[in-house]
């Protein structure tokens, strides 16, 4: 491995740093957002579900956007760290309304406002958090140290996840009303952006030395109208790879932000837990990602990269759906116990491990179709593909929850801070857990046989590697052209002829 495969670890960890205000909006979305309009805020369900699932149709459009912006940016800071650096303080302001709405909107004027701040916040943190994974694919070529590099950053991301949840359970809910306490919300969402503002302008600055080594796109003499954009998103989909991977994900990450949003339901009226064992029940999930991202790569060195994501979509959903069969089959110990909670922490760190496989090699096998993609086109287009699989992940805070709230309001849930375990009735408690285990996970067999389709294995990937090696021996633009060329099914342009020696 030459050294311009590698990257010191100062360069990884400051890398790693970018995925921390991903995770602290991920998880703050996914986590509180529909708990506290619904349940606190009296916003209906369906309501808070469809602003959070207008968001993510934003996000449909502007992520592959975004990609396709930055492939083609041409500035003296190259194309990836101006949007990072210009999206890092609209962001904070943004995600912070989002926890702070003004007292007596009424239903719409909440629904309003949270659409708004939603799409807003979206689309500041697309700026960043796309270039930022692009750049993943322009590090390195090698095929399990781009899996290195997906291990620093999703393990150093974790302290996102720590950061939620801490600050949420440890501090700002930490009163007798605990997470019921709607007045504690805005000073939560403030301390979550002073971290992610901080982490982002680390990452963007911890990676500016790293700007010269960064390729070129190949597309950047061509125009840049929207027809332009909207062409190179839908070129990306002729990657048969690319278009059932991105199926497969975007499924399971619906399926994770049915479990998250419903987490707090769950978690306070079929589990009893207080503020501590939430906390503890949580955290665990963090642990997992720890552990499970030292194992990753471990596991690459052994295994290809499609195997290992098969099972790991298939152990999320066993994991998933097993404690909820336990409960209503009445095999678990009681409600608010600590053995019940030994029990659901010991499940939920065995399948946290197991699903950071699959957080870590989703984008280092995407960086991998980008390699595929620039073979057939000619053309470096990360940005796209790294957009694709960001809005298959904002799933988990928009269709996700969209369809969670559509749930709540079907099963006719109680509303209100005061609505204790006792007062819901037996049958809403069934449906909570059937929608919440067994409906969702069921969704698994189709992530799982989509993303089977999947067709590069580090064989396919070295012969794409020496096949893109040998067209760049040819130098100047002639290299492009041909790339063009090849893509089209043209035969590469003969040289020019030799211009005929003068006559003696």
């Amino acid at each position: 491995m030459s050294a311009q495969d590698t990257l010191t670890l100062q360069d990884k960890i400051a890398y790693g740093f970018g995925q921390v205000c991903e995770n602290i909006k991920n998880y703050a979305f996914s986590y509180f957002v529909l708990f506290y309009y619904s349940q606190l805020l009296g916003l209906s369900a369906s309501l808070t579900g469809l602003a959070l699932f207008i968001g993510m149709l934003m996000d449909a459009v502007t992520d592959p956007l975004a990609g396709s912006i930055s492939d083609r940016w041409q500035s003296r800071w190259g194309r990836r760290h101006p949007f990072m650096y210009a999206s890092i303080i609209p962001m904070g302001i943004t995600f912070f309304l989002v926890f702070a709405p003004p007292a007596d909107l009424g239903q719409m004027g909440l629904f309003v406002w949270l659409t708004v701040f939603t799409i807003l916040s979206r689309l500041f943190m697309t700026l960043f958090q796309i270039p930022y994974a692009a750049m993943s694919a322009e590090l390195t070529d090698h095929y399990t140290e781009r899996t290195s590099i997906s291990q620093f950053r999703f393990g150093i991301g974790v302290t996102g996840i720590f950061a939620v949840f801490g600050l949420g359970f440890l501090v700002f809910f930490a009163g007798e009303k605990g997470q019921f306490d709607a007045d504690a919300y805005p000073a939560f969402g403030a301390s979550l952006v002073l971290v992610m503002v901080v982490t982002m302008f680390w990452a963007a600055r911890g990676t500016h030395h790293l700007i010269p080594r960064l390729r070129a796109s190949g597309v950047a003499e061509q125009g840049t109208t929207l027809m332009d954009l909207l062409r190179d998103t839908l070129s990306v989909l002729r990657n048969a790879s690319f278009r059932w991977f991105f199926m497969g994900v975007l499924i399971l990450y619906i399926m994770v932000g049915v479990d998250s949003a419903l987490f707090l339901y769950v978690g306070s009226y079929i589990w009893e837990f207080e503020r501590d064992q939430f906390f503890l029940l949580t955290i665990t999930a963090a642990f997992g990602f720890l552990i499970g991202s030292v194992l990753t790569k471990w596991l690459h060195q052994r295994f290809d990269k499609k195997p290992i994501i098969l099972i790991a979509i298939s152990w999320w959903a066993f994991w998933q759906v097993l404690p909820i069969m336990l409960y209503l089959a009445g095999w678990l110990p009681p409600a608010g116990s600590t053995a019940l909670l030994a029990v659901l922490v010991s499940m939920r760190l065995v399948q946290y491990i197991g699903t950071m496989q699959a957080i870590v090699t989703a984008p280092s096998m995407i960086a991998d179709v980008a390699d595929e993609h620039e073979l057939n086109t000619g053309r470096r287009q990360e940005g796209i593909f790294f957009g694709g699989l960001t809005f298959s992940g904002k799933a988990t805070s928009g269709l996700g929850k969209f369809v969670a709230g559509i749930a709540i309001d079907i099963i006719a849930f109680p509303k209100g801070a005061d609505i204790l375990p006792s007062d819901v009735p037996p049958d809403k408690l069934f449906w909570l857990a059937m929608t919440y285990g067994p409906i969702v996970c069921g969704f698994a067999v189709v992530a799982v046989w989509a993303a089977s389709k999947y067709a590069i294995n580090k064989a396919r990937h070295d012969q794409i590697l020496a096949e893109l090696k040998t067209r760049k021996e040819v130098t100047g633009p002639e290299a492009n052209l041909a790339g063009l060329q090849l893509a089209k099914g043209d035969p590469p342009a003969a040289p020019p002829k030799p211009a005929p020696k003068p006559a003696e």
